[in-house]
């Protein structure tokens, strides 16, 4: 075992201790821990179990790893007062970063989809439902902004990252040019990372509350669609094309715009997140070595060809194929 790997074991063996000492005198002290799948950052979850079937999660959010439990609670607090299903904080240590939230269901988007495909236009229907019910609404001051130079500035790591020997500067100008012409104004609060694997599917609710949300704590103002890019281009599975196409119309009439207008600023959202997200994953299998990472990368590059192929995109799209190898011929190319 190396210096860094024996000092991270420490180190967790640590956070276990001092969050064990935490909990000591709750009622959640005593019950069983079953971890929760890890996502790309530091943070970890576990469910907490007692015997007689309740159960809370622990977030796990270390602030010596850049981690803070501020924006999940602030964003809480701002979704429940809007009638949404984010969880109810139980206890919040925000100096050792743990909490305790509601645990809103085991059964993600993702996994009732396995079991019941043909569930499909509900499901998305509701977390769109969701959407749209953000639409308008005023968000906390502090959250950071897309506007068109962020959302440029946003594709460096895949300059950086995906392969070599490529300007940089010439796809974040290229992204910076089109959101200016086509998705100006950042008007929209944006949860960021809503995906099927991030809302819970909670049949037994009614209206909103069908859909529990999870993982916000990055959430952003955005231009109107970014989510539901997130949503129907997950890099995780596919969404029927005829389903994309439908949800995208119905938000649009549904949030009084312009449904051409509308759809060329959905492909455009979908296309910088989709390149952001190929050079993040580069960055993961490369430095990180988190080869699992690997089996998402085509299908990243194929939201990103969707994407492109949009009318208004044409230049974008010669910038775009002018730039970035596919990922066969990438840097990736030994990982895939």
């Amino acid at each position: 075992m190396t210096n860094g790997a024996r000092a991270s074991v420490i180190c967790l063996v640590d956070r276990r201790d001092m969050m064990a000492a935490r909990l000591a005198g709750t009622r959640w002290s005593r019950w069983r821990a079953a971890p929760i799948a890890a996502d790309a950052s530091a943070r970890r979850y576990a469910r907490l179990m007692s015997d007689d079937g309740e159960a809370v999660i622990m977030m796990d959010a270390p602030p010596s790893a850049g981690e803070s439990t501020h924006s999940f609670a602030k964003m809480t607090q701002f979704l429940r007062l809007r009638d949404l299903a984010a969880p109810e904080i139980l206890l919040h240590d925000s100096a050792l970063g743990l909490m305790v939230i509601e645990d809103l269901g085991q059964t993600d988007f993702a996994r009732h989809l396995s079991d019941h495909p043909q569930d499909a236009a509900v499901l998305y229907e509701a977390a769109t439902a969701c959407l749209i019910h953000l639409d308008g609404q005023s968000a906390p001051a502090e959250l950071s902004r897309l506007d068109p130079a962020t959302a440029g500035k946003m594709v460096d790591i895949t300059a950086e990252w995906y392969c070599d020997g490529i300007n940089g500067n010439v796809l974040s100008r290229a992204i910076t040019q089109h959101m200016k012409a086509i998705a100006p104004d950042a008007d929209t609060i944006a949860l960021r990372d809503f995906h099927a694997e991030n809302l819970i599917w909670r049949s037994d609710k009614s209206g909103l509350h069908k859909v529990g949300l999870l993982d916000y704590q990055d959430a952003f103002i955005a231009p109107a669609g970014y989510d539901l890019a997130s949503l129907l281009h997950d890099v995780r599975r596919d969404v029927d094309p005829d389903l994309v196409q439908h949800l995208v119309t119905h938000f649009a009439k549904a949030t009084n715009r312009d449904p051409e207008q509308f759809a060329a600023q959905f492909a455009l959202l979908s296309a910088q997140r989709n390149l952001r997200i190929l050079g993040v994953f580069a960055r993961l299998i490369l430095r990180d070595d988190k080869m699992k990472y690997a089996a998402f990368v085509p299908r990243v590059w194929a939201h990103i060809q969707t994407a492109l192929a949009h009318p208004e995109l044409a230049e974008l799209a010669r910038t775009v194929y002018g730039t970035l190898p596919p990922p066969d011929q990438s840097h990736l190319k030994d990982a895939l």
